[in-house]
């Protein structure tokens, strides 16, 4: 038996059960929480003041302490959102976090997974992600935390406060990773060994936490899931929040800042519509300031970031729906929406990417899709922009491992058109990892590579590797290698020569290029494409 299969069976199985209370001291009064199925949960837990009053659009302030012991057995409020029509609770006093940790463990402190959600910096909330099965099946604690979102979080405006204005919700995340420094040990969890990671949105914030001073220290290991590294400039967050301010109905000199402040958050909310905007034109951290002084693509270029064992992947066809703007367009139009978009060079682009290779009705989604997702046009999101971000990680940190999501047929949220092949797009692997509605329709194949990679993801949290005793071998990025993730245990790693020629690299790394500014309905538009009636 190899040395690392002792430590994978020892690590995961706990050598001794013990009850415990469930009463918890933190750094501001005991919390109470319950347990349920092998797994307590502590839920609600304030990590830093609300943000509300005067506190609006200032960086995160210490939460105040608290009487007797507070329970911890309710979700919070999510954060202002756009409403998702389930009737969940919004509120701007949004900053808690949950906490799940096995019920029977040992007296040794646990790895910490320190999850951050996605949805474009706009929506999302932890309490989606019911962290028990996976703290569960890998005697691991799991940390899901809220965050502020939209013009509450990523607003951009002189004057908004002496420092953050942009990052307010990056900031909300270096704040819970500071509650978890101080009281994961409390809860069972090993303050020395937590992995942040992040699907969407949240794998943004991993990048961005990784070339970020204020947080170095605070995570000893980080997992980026079909997120990268793209942030704004001072100068275009500023751009953006006058156009806010604006819609908001505070225009001025200065913006009028206090006009701002003096609105009812559900006025902001509804007036944040544009802010909030398309898959492209959403917010994102903000660079150039203290928080994080450079670019996190810039930081990664060189070398300017914390250098932590890393796992970092995406689905196979990453972008798939999000051209469905082009269902039933023409040749002509398909070929008018390239040119648009690659100008000189888009007759190479078209003679790799040919209207007459994909057929049926979707056509011209399933062309665009493929050379979008290729190219990595979309903020950076998989293809071969993707594996050169993977290879400049790796070329600092020789513990990286790459995946690509493989499962060609997995359920997906929504109702995808009639006769329309989603393949693997963006954030289909979720309910492989997390039980959510998506992971009732699995088949016993997706089941099985489902409990595949909830073993690798925890094998990572534990060992810094996601190599699994019993599972397909999972080499470094470094061997020339990435792992193929495919269902009914044909899991495998492949060369990277392998994930090169699928996405048609040697072309795109011959190009220059930039990402896709215009969302995908406006570039149909301006191509001719019809609009669908609603």
């Amino acid at each position: 038996m190899s040395l690392l299969t002792l430590l994978s069976i020892v690590s995961a199985v706990p050598a001794a059960a013990a009850p415990r209370s469930l009463t918890v001291s933190t750094d501001k009064g005991p919390v109470k929480g319950a347990a349920a199925d092998g797994v307590e949960r502590f839920l609600g837990i304030p990590y830093a003041a609300p943000p509300v009053g005067s506190r609006r659009w200032q960086p995160p302030a210490p939460a105040a302490r608290w009487a007797g012991v507070r329970p911890a057995t309710a979700f919070a409020p999510r954060c202002l959102q756009p409403a998702s029509g389930d009737g969940t609770a919004m509120s701007e006093d949004c900053l808690y976090l949950n906490v799940y940790t096995p019920a029977q463990r040992t007296d040794r402190p646990l790895p910490v997974l320190f999850w951050i959600h996605g949805g474009g910096f706009s929506s999302g909330s932890g309490d989606v992600y019911d962290g028990s099965q996976f703290a569960k099946a890998n005697n691991v604690v799991v940390v899901t935390v809220n965050y502020r979102l939209g013009v509450f979080g990523f607003l951009g405006l002189p004057g908004l406060s002496r420092q953050g204005a942009g990052n307010y919700g990056l900031l909300d995340q270096e704040a819970a990773l500071r509650w978890t420094q101080r009281n994961i040990g409390g809860l069972g969890g090993d303050a020395s060994r937590v992995t942040i990671a992040g699907e969407s949105a949240g794998g943004h914030s991993v990048c961005a936490l990784m070339a970020s001073p204020p947080a170095q220290g605070l995570f000893a290991g980080a997992i980026i899931q079909s997120g990268g590294c793209p942030s704004h400039t001072v100068a275009q967050a500023v751009a953006r929040g006058k156009k806010y301010a604006a819609a908001a109905g505070c225009s001025g000199p200065s913006a009028d800042v206090g006009c701002l402040r003096a609105k009812p958050a559900g006025e902001l909310l509804n007036a944040g519509r544009d802010f909030v905007g398309g898959v492209l034109t959403g917010p994102l951290p903000v660079s150039g300031v203290p928080e994080l002084p450079l670019a996190p693509s810039v930081a990664v270029r060189t070398g300017r970031f914390a250098s932590v064992p890393l796992l970092i992947g995406s689905t196979r066809d990453e972008v798939r729906q999000w051209g469905l703007p082009f269902a039933h367009a023409t040749k002509e139009q398909y070929q008018r929406a390239v040119r648009l978009e690659f100008g000189a060079q888009a007759d190479a682009v078209l003679a790799h990417y040919p209207y007459s290779a994909y057929g049926g009705p979707y056509a011209g989604t399933y062309a665009l899709s493929a050379l979008w997702g290729d190219s990595s046009v979309f903020l950076g999101l998989g293809g071969c922009q993707y594996q050169e971000l993977t290879s400049r990680f790796a070329d600092r940190q020789p513990r990286t491992y790459f995946y690509e999501f493989d499962d060609p047929h997995p359920p997906v949220r929504g109702e995808a058109p009639a006769g329309f092949d989603s393949g693997a797009p963006h954030a289909s692997e979720l309910g492989y990892l997390w039980p959510l509605a998506t992971s009732k329709l699995l088949s016993p194949g997706q089941q099985e590579l489902s409990r595949a990679m909830v073993r690798h993801w925890g094998s990572f949290v534990r060992n810094a590797n996601p190599a699994t005793p019993g599972l397909a071998a999972w080499p470094p990025y470094s061997s020339g290698t990435y792992m193929s993730l495919l269902p009914g245990g044909d899991s495998r790693a492949l060369g990277t020569e392998v994930y090169a020629t699928r996405h048609q690299c040697s072309f795109w790394n011959s190009l220059r290029y930039d990402w896709l500014t215009t969302n995908p309905d406006r570039l149909a538009e301006q191509a001719g494409v019809p609009v669908p009636a609603s």
